[in-house]
């Protein structure tokens, strides 16, 4: 049996990790790097690092800060924003992270994807998918939730899949920061979608909330969450004890 994956995720902005609702109206929370080698202590199957105003400032991302969080963990790290080209998955793979996330770049430049999987490996290409329904469909935002690209979400995300991307991360604008449970309709609707890992992003709210992911979609591999992680709203350990107690295989 597959084990579930539980992990936090850094949204990074000037240097520090912030937290908002809905992809607006952020709040400082704290240093990366100290966060990062508390999930790393604390019980975390992988993290994730979003430097998440790279693209839309058009920017490269923080290396300098990357490297620090890398250093510090002990745990498979993921990181996106402002993945653009090969050179920048370069980068960020030189700096420590394991796998690289992409979305806006890929938007931009679908070829992205296959050159990245070509050149590294599936398993190292990760898609991330901001979603937010439009007149009762799935649709594909960019630049952090803030530009509709008009593009159906299921069918970009099939596209990518075939492209080489070996995981996806489906973050729903819709339940993002809302603390009202995942967005499982969308992600009942990748799943029958496609054939590799899918991670579910945005509206842990409780330890109710992750047990209900994973009994609705034993599909999904993992769940991401922030703010109830950071805030300590949910600690890792308490939530893996509940998760192995109702039957779901995680990593103790």
């Amino acid at each position: 049996m597959i084990t579930k994956r539980i992990i936090p995720c850094l949204d990074v902005k000037d240097g520090r990790v912030v937290k908002g609702v809905n992809f607006e109206g952020l709040s400082d929370v704290s240093s990366p790097v100290e966060l990062g080698k508390y999930y790393s202590d604390g019980g975390a199957d992988e993290l994730v690092f979003y430097d998440i105003t790279a693209s839309s400032d058009g920017r490269k991302l923080f290396t300098d800060i990357l490297r620090q969080v890398a250093q510090n963990i002990f745990i498979p790290l993921t990181v996106g924003g402002g993945i653009q080209t090969l050179e920048d998955f370069e980068r960020v793979l030189n700096c420590g992270a394991d796998k690289v996330s992409v979305n806006s770049g890929a938007i931009q430049n679908p070829e992205l994807i296959a050159q990245a999987a070509q050149k590294y490996g599936n398993q190292c290409v990760v898609l991330s998918v901001d979603v937010k329904r439009v007149d009762g469909r799935f649709m594909v935002f960019a630049k952090g939730g803030r530009e509709n690209t008009g593009m159906d979400a299921l069918e970009w995300i099939s596209r990518c899949e075939k492209m080489g991307a070996g995981e996806i991360v489906v973050n729903s604008i819709d339940t993002d920061g809302v603390k009202k449970g995942f967005d499982l309709e969308l992600l009942a609707a990748v799943c029958d979608l496609v054939s590799v890992p899918v991670i579910a992003s945005g509206g842990a709210g409780s330890v109710a909330d992750f047990v209900t992911l994973f009994e609705t979609l034993p599909k999904v591999d993992a769940g991401l969450a922030a703010s109830v992680f950071h805030f300590g709203e949910i600690k890792i350990p308490d939530l893996k004890r509940e998760l192995s107690q109702k039957g779901i295989n995680v990593r103790i």
